[in-house]
C-alpha cells in the first residue's frame, strides 16, 4: 500500500521570485503535442516570451505562455513560506503505485 503524499498549494512567487512566474509550453515541430518545458520569471508577457525563447524554444514552431498565477500548482515540497497544505480528502481507500 502507498501512503498519500501531503501536498502544498504553491503561491504565485515560489523561490522568492520578484517578477511573476510564467509556465512555458512548446511544440517542437508541426503535428507534435505541446509539452511543458519549464517556467520563467518576467514582469510582462513580452519579457516572458523573450526569456522563454532564449531558454527553451529557439527552434520551436509554437510557444505558449501561461501566467503561473492562473495555474494551480501543488507539490510535496513547500516551495514558499506561504504554501498551504492542500487535500484532497479522498477517503481511506487503498492506493497502489504503478509505473
Amino acid at each position: 500500500m502507498v501512503e498519500r503524499p501531503e501536498r502544498y498549494r504553491i503561491g504565485e512567487y515560489p523561490r522568492d521570485a520578484i517578477d511573476a512566474e510564467w509556465e512555458v509550453l512548446v511544440r517542437g515541430r508541426e503535428g507534435n503535442p505541446l509539452r511543458h518545458v519549464g517556467s520563467v520569471s518576467a514582469p510582462t508577457a513580452q519579457a516572458a516570451y523573450e526569456r522563454a525563447t532564449k531558454l527553451f524554444a529557439w527552434y520551436a514552431t509554437d510557444v505558449w505562455l501561461c501566467p503561473a498565477r492562473e495555474v494551480r500548482r501543488y507539490s510535496t515540497h513547500a516551495l514558499d513560506e506561504r504554501a498551504e497544505p492542500a487535500g484532497p480528502n479522498a477517503g481511506d481507500e487503498a492506493r497502489t503505485h504503478e509505473l
